[in-house]
């Protein structure tokens, strides 16, 4: 079949999504283990069987209108006819019963043998009811910082507005490490350009048709398909009948018009990200507007409040490979941890990470810089991101301390890290910084909130920008404005000890609780205080 002329947007040199796809990875990203073929024939019975099945009451609640607000959830759950079904089971039970395409080397199958899927069949009927006016935030859960695996993704779309969500999907930080290919003419397209090129690890169809129309092509596609491929289909149809069929056919998920990039992240990371892997931790990245705006120490004093005040196990990682103060904060001799295994990355597991690290406290470890002038530092920029990768596995909180440089490795930690921390002072050059650093991130991360602007060493009297000038020049309300108190911090720096430490009590120490409540989205764990007894006080008297 001659292959059709086709415009093809191709992300493989884009900054954020550059990686090779996988030739074959399974649910968890790993090597597939199973090739059983997505479509095979079934038997007349079970064709019919699922149309007995009684609905859950997700399913249900799919069926009412899209529009429904919790005061009318109840009223919604009665049966409606309001909605428009374009998929009638019956009408294309015949396309199920097609048989599949044997390929060479593939063994037969008994003639009756139920439909069987190797594509993992997401059951999400929410999606299917996905309100008109209100798109779930993706986020919501643990999983949301969690990147999806190196995979290729084809994407086939018919309107300009999903190839448009589709666009800001592939730049997303979540799908970094993947390489998708996106070209115009849905299915058609799609079958004709697998009839001489290699199927990926996914697919993603934007279909307009539905019924006997959808699933004779999807059986076209099929056959052309390879069997480890996973295929995610966008349609119009708000159709819980049209769901239940796709998913009993073995295709992956179906969206119902998606109203936000998030939405067709969240599919394909519930593809390829294993419910049962362990969490990893949030990298929260700090870095200064300017030279000594003081982001290292509030990065020390925030993982310091994280550990030990919010109880959360944290790591801190000084990037300042020459200058860093992490070792000096912390009292603690610099080692070359840190340098070992930026230069070996491969050989970094939890093994040899437990040895490396530094254990300042029960929950708080360090990865101080080497502080060292005689040799140059020349680290390959993928090191760092498997570095942090594996660090990540080791504690929920990841505290990246960013030096004041712009090279390939620091642009593109900023534009993966989970929370970007910006602190600035009330000056013109941090000013100026400020503004691009925003715009830079911003414009590379469009699916995710804004960075988090803090102003340090601020003085009502002599600073030259005031934080409402932030506010409105820079587009960021400052999160946290730290006055000009350089005795607190000289004490503090002097016996290498945390500001909450230091002057507990004070307005600084209470800014960084808030800081790191917010960073966190936790609150600070209260210790245990005796009570105030009046009887008590008599008895010491006495």
């Amino acid at each position: 079949m001659r292959k059709a002329a086709e415009e093809t947007i191709d992300f493989a040199d884009d900054e954020e999504g550059v990686a090779s796809g996988a030739a074959s990875l399974g649910p968890d990203g790993g090597p597939l283990v199973s090739a059983n073929v997505r479509y095979v024939k079934s038997g007349p019975a079970a064709d019919e069987a699922w149309l007995d099945d009684e609905l859950t009451d997700e399913e249900l609640a799919a069926l009412g209108e899209e529009d429904f607000d919790e005061e009318l959830l109840a009223a919604e759950l009665e049966a409606d006819d309001t909605e428009d079904f374009s998929f009638d089971p019956k009408e294309t039970a015949p396309a199920a019963e097609r048989p599949a395409v044997r390929k060479p080397g593939e063994s037969k199958r008994a003639p009756d043998a139920p439909l069987v899927a190797t594509a993992i069949a997401v059951s999400r009927p929410q999606d299917v009811a996905e309100l008109e006016d209100e798109v779930s935030e993706y986020g919501s859960n643990d999983d949301d910082h969690r990147p999806v695996p190196r995979i290729s993704i084809h994407a086939f779309c018919e309107t300009p507005e999903t190839t448009a969500l589709l666009e800001r999907a592939a730049v997303d930080r979540r799908l970094s490490k993947t390489h998708m290919t996106m070209h115009m003419g849905g299915l058609p397209k799609a079958v004709d350009h697998f009839q001489s090129a290699s199927t990926p690890n996914l697919i993603i169809i934007e279909a307009l048709d539905g019924g006997e129309s959808l699933f004779a092509q999807l059986g076209e596609l099929a056959e052309v398909c390879d069997p480890s491929t996973k295929v995610i289909v966008i349609g119009r149809a708000n159709d819980i009948g049209l769901f239940r069929e796709l998913m009993r056919q073995g295709i992956s998920d179906y969206i119902v018009r998606p109203k936000s990039p998030l939405q067709i992240i969240k599919s394909i990371a519930t593809l390829y990200i294993d419910p049962a892997a362990p969490p990893i931790g949030k990298t929260i990245a700090f870095v200064g507007a300017r030279g000594g705006s003081g982001s290292s120490t509030l990065a020390h004093n925030v993982a310091w409040c994280a550990a030990e005040e919010m109880q959360s196990d944290t790591v801190i990682l000084d990037l300042d490979l020459p200058f860093g103060t992490a070792s000096l904060d912390f009292e603690q001799d610099p080692t070359s941890g840190l340098i070992e295994a930026l230069s070996s990355p491969e050989r970094l597991d939890d093994v040899l990470l437990d040895r490396l690290l530094q254990k300042h406290t029960e929950r708080l470890s360090l990865f101080t810089a080497p502080n060292l002038l005689d040799r140059d530092y020349d680290i390959d920029d993928q090191a760092f991101e498997t570095v942090i990768d594996v660090v990540r596995g080791a504690a929920p909180t990841i505290i990246v301390d960013v030096p004041h440089v712009w090279t390939g490795w620091s642009k593109r930690l900023l534009q993966s890290a989970d929370h970007i921390v910006i602190t600035a002072t009330a000056d013109l050059a941090s000013f100026r910084n400020t503004k691009n650093l925003v715009d830079i991130i911003s414009g590379s991360r469009p699916n995710d909130s804004p960075p988090i602007l803090v102003i340090n060493q601020f003085d009502a009297k002599l600073s030259s920008v005031q934080p409402q000038q932030y506010e409105e020049h820079v587009g960021l309300k400052p999160a946290m404005v730290f006055g000009w108190e350089p005795q607190l911090f000289h004490t503090a720096a002097t016996n290498a000890a945390p500001i909450v430490q230091v002057g507990a009590k004070s307005k600084t120490a209470q800014s960084i609780r808030d800081l790191t409540s917010f960073i966190l989205g936790r609150t600070p764990i209260a210790s245990k205080k005796s009570k105030f007894s009046l009887a008590g006080l008599v008895k010491k008297k006495k």
